[in-house]
């Protein structure tokens, strides 16, 4: 399937293209989509924005240029606006709109009524090499490798913000090595190196 499907409501399907720039808002602080991947430019970026949001995922906000935030686009008398996602975008990708994005819900949320005598307190953990957590910069990794055209490490730099050898290394390490994943690559005219991994 050329097209990934996120959360239960068959409405919020969202292509891969989509996901990678949601997963990479939600790492960011502010939750600021842009930049947008390297291979996603002029009128394509347009059309994937536009759709976005008209879907409610992605929403348009002043963009504080003190601080460097980058433009969407210009408005006018110096001001512009950058895009951010929305709780609607990060719940169509299965991340809680929490204040810290690796906080499980139920680690915040008071128990209803006091646990039974032989219940235990503790839950059992899942084992944390084996299952990448949805919203981290691995999940995001992962997610570009599986999509169909694959990506090439300026473009999973471009995601996630690590430099050249930190994404190597991941693909070495955690998803090779921890989680058993087997990266390939090819040469693709016109964009160098393409890394994927099988589909899901």
């Amino acid at each position: 399937m050329s097209r990934a499907e996120y959360g239960d409501d068959p409405m919020t399907k969202i292509s891969d293209t989509q996901a990678i720039i949601l997963s990479a808002a939600a790492q960011r602080e502010d939750r600021i989509a842009l930049p947008l991947p390297h291979s996603l430019r002029g009128g394509a970026a347009a059309k994937v924005v536009g759709a976005m949001l008209a879907k409610g995922f992605l929403q348009e906000v002043d963009a504080d240029l003190r601080k460097g935030e980058p433009v969407w686009r210009e408005t006018g008398d110096g001001h512009g606006v950058t895009l951010v996602a929305t709780d609607a975008g990060l719940a169509a990708i299965g991340i809680e709109a929490v204040n810290a994005n690796t906080a499980p819900a139920s680690a915040t949320d008071a128990p209803s009524e006091e646990p039974a005598p032989d219940t235990p307190t503790e839950p059992k953990a899942a084992p944390k090499t084996r299952t990448p957590r949805e919203g981290t910069k691995q999940a995001t990794l992962i997610a570009m490798l599986r999509a169909p055209e694959g990506a090439t490490i300026e473009e999973i730099m471009a995601a996630t913000g690590w430099q050249s050898h930190t994404v190597r290394g991941a693909m070495a390490g955690a998803l090779k090595k921890k989680l058993g994943l087997e990266v390939t690559s090819e040469k693709v005219e016109d964009r160098g190196r393409v890394y994927k991994l099988p589909a899901a």
